[in-house]
């Protein structure tokens, strides 16, 4: 994850967006990067403990999956990344929320993953090449992989960045991203 997003240069202001946040631990890493993060989740007791002071971070609280519409719309972000959460009905908002110059990092439960455990309803996997579809002619995916790790964890993964993105000029060196 850190290879995708890079760190934020000297005087650089560039944004991030964790969906689903959860407890922020993507959060942090962007922090640690240099972002200005917005974090979403329904529940931000954890994230606002570990960030809820911090000048650069904005918490917003909000069931995603609730039938509201996306609270971020209209707004881009630098990096958009999303971990273990899938919602359907979101992903076009997802990927809209991915700034011309921006990467979209999205990793989640695969199928087949039912066979080593939750989750296992389908509702919560990702079909075969479901994120290179939900990203076809809006990013261009760099990474992409439907893969086993241990656990044992099914799981699917894609980078892909905007249009303006610089490694559409110069890609990343191998192992860089």
């Amino acid at each position: 994850m850190q290879a995708h997003l890079g760190p934020v240069g000297p005087g650089e202001t560039r944004s991030a967006l964790d969906a689903a946040c959860g407890g922020g631990r993507h959060t942090g890493l962007a922090l640690a990067l240099g972002y200005h993060v917005t974090a979403v989740d329904r529940d931000l007791t954890a994230a606002r403990v570990a960030f809820g002071s911090m000048p650069r971070v904005e918490l917003i609280e909000a069931d995603l999956e609730g039938g509201s519409p996306w609270p971020l719309l209209g707004r881009v972000f630098d990096a958009v990344i999303v971990t273990n959460y899938l919602h359907r009905p979101l992903l076009p908002d997802i990927v809209a929320a991915v700034a011309p110059r921006g990467i979209l990092i999205y990793e989640t439960f695969a199928a087949g993953q039912g066979r080593f455990g939750k989750p296992s309803n389908p509702d919560f996997l990702l079909r075969p090449g479901e994120l290179l579809d939900a990203v076809r002619d809006k990013l261009i995916p760099f990474a992409y992989e439907q893969v086993m790790l241990d656990g044992p964890r099914i799981v699917q993964r894609i980078a892909a960045v905007g249009p303006g993105h610089p490694w559409l000029k110069t890609p990343p060196a191998k192992g860089d991203a």
